[in-house]
């Protein structure tokens, strides 16, 4: 499946170090949507940053196929919504959301 990216690959600047890789929806890479949610899990993988980020618009049905949801370097994330850069060192288990009347981030769970 060939996926038509809002911002081209050549187009990724590096705004953050490199921290591993993060799992995020087509919602916000394809659709172009703002990042709603992050969740840092424990990592699943080597060289996992644990981080999950999804735009909040996504059904569960949407979050269980695995065809809209992709591994990205976080840098990579971090250059569609540079606003979850102050949040990228928080712990495992840190849960954020962002509420639209408010336009930033909530810590929910930590």
């Amino acid at each position: 499946m060939n996926k038509n990216f809002k911002i081209p690959k050549d187009k990724i600047k590096e705004l953050i170090k490199p921290m591993g890789g993060c799992f995020a929806t087509d919602s916000i890479t394809v659709e172009g949507n703002k990042v709603l949610v992050m969740i840092r899990d424990e990592p699943s993988f080597e060289n996992d940053s644990g981080w999950f980020f999804m735009s909040g618009l996504e059904s569960q049905e949407y979050i269980d196929d695995p065809q809209n949801i992709m591994i990205y370097e976080v840098n990579t994330i971090a250059n569609y919504d540079t606003s979850i850069i102050p949040f990228l060192n928080f712990p495992v288990g840190s849960r954020l959301e962002r509420y639209s009347d408010v336009d930033e981030f909530q810590l929910i769970e930590e």
